[in-house]
């Protein structure tokens, strides 16, 4: 059961990851796995070695915390191969639900994270302005377009797979600027295993990096860290923002017309300027029920650790 539980927060994380401008390290910090998860992956270095000549592989995979690094990432794979085609067709059309759910688990997940820091200081709030400053700076940088090749699939993944740890920076973001977000997305809906192979090689690579820096700074600096992972989160609410118009297009690599500069309304604005309803009953359900869900897992893990 609690394997289970873990591989459904693993598949929480794998969902929001498919999703540009929701980070799946957010999941992580809100279910309450992600200092597990970066203690786990922080144990996958090479004195990993010694431990298997010494005491065998089973003892090992116990050191590493294997099974809750298999249900989590099993979790996560899941969704992102059975996932996939529904989020696509759920953002192509119905954006407004879609991105109001995220907006307003977003927001609640802000104001959970700032419940966990003891005590504010000049040098915190600087940190968490720091946070929004970097985020939002991200948002607004133009994609750049990647030539598909297997090294740029690899420095994408280990790229990527750092910003997916981050509670607010989300790696599927990071692919949508580097122009490789539709290339990846499209092999994972067609199992292309050379070029998912590769990516995944990069992940790895990215995550026994920088999971190492995360993980102490956590340790020996976690209110700090927090709060400028705080400050990640709320810079990227612009990016989430549910009412949009399209500025300017651009040409993926499959030939589609994808936004390049879009720009946020208002519900009253859009409707004006793009023809289209705002559907603002939708939004509202949808915001609520992101706050809902994160409400009720703060709720849960609360009672769980009485």
């Amino acid at each position: 059961m609690k394997y289970l539980l873990t591989y459904l927060k693993g598949m929480a994380m794998g969902a929001a990851d498919v999703v540009p401008g929701v980070s799946g390290g957010t999941i992580a910090f809100i279910t309450g796995i992600l200092d597990t998860l970066l203690e786990s992956i922080r144990r996958v270095n090479p004195s990993l070695i010694k431990v298997i000549r010494r005491q065998g592989v089973k003892s090992a995979f116990e050191y590493i915390n294997g099974p809750f690094l298999l249900a989590v990432f099993g979790g996560i794979l899941t969704s992102i191969f059975t996932l996939a085609k529904l989020i696509t067709y759920l953002l192509t059309h119905h954006p407004i639900p879609v991105w109001s759910f995220f907006f307003g688990l977003i927001i609640i997940s802000v104001i959970h994270m700032l419940k966990q820091v003891r005590g504010f200081s000049l040098t915190r709030l600087v940190l968490f302005i720091a946070g929004v400053a970097f985020a939002w700076g991200i948002t607004v940088l133009n994609p750049i377009a990647l030539e598909l090749t297997y090294f740029n699939v690899f420095i994408g993944g280990s790229i990527a797979i750092c910003a997916m740890l981050l509670p607010g920076i989300s790696g599927s973001f990071i692919l949508l600027l580097l122009g490789l977000y539709t290339s990846i997305l499209n092999a994972a809906k067609s199992f292309d295993i050379l070029v998912l192979a590769i990516f995944a090689s990069g992940c790895v690579f990215g995550l026994l990096t920088f999971s190492h820096l995360l993980s102490a700074l956590m340790r020996r600096y976690h209110d700090a860290t927090l709060v400028f992972l705080t400050g990640l989160m709320l810079g990227t609410l612009g990016k989430i923002w549910p009412w949009k118009q399209v500025l300017t297009w651009r040409e993926n690599s499959a030939g589609e017309l994808v936004p390049l500069l879009e720009q946020n309304l208002s519900p009253m604005q859009f409707e004006l300027f793009t023809g289209q309803p705002a559907q603002l009953f939708w939004a509202i359900a949808a915001m609520s029920m992101g706050i809902a869900l994160v409400w009720g897992l703060e709720i849960f893990a609360g009672k769980k650790g009485q």
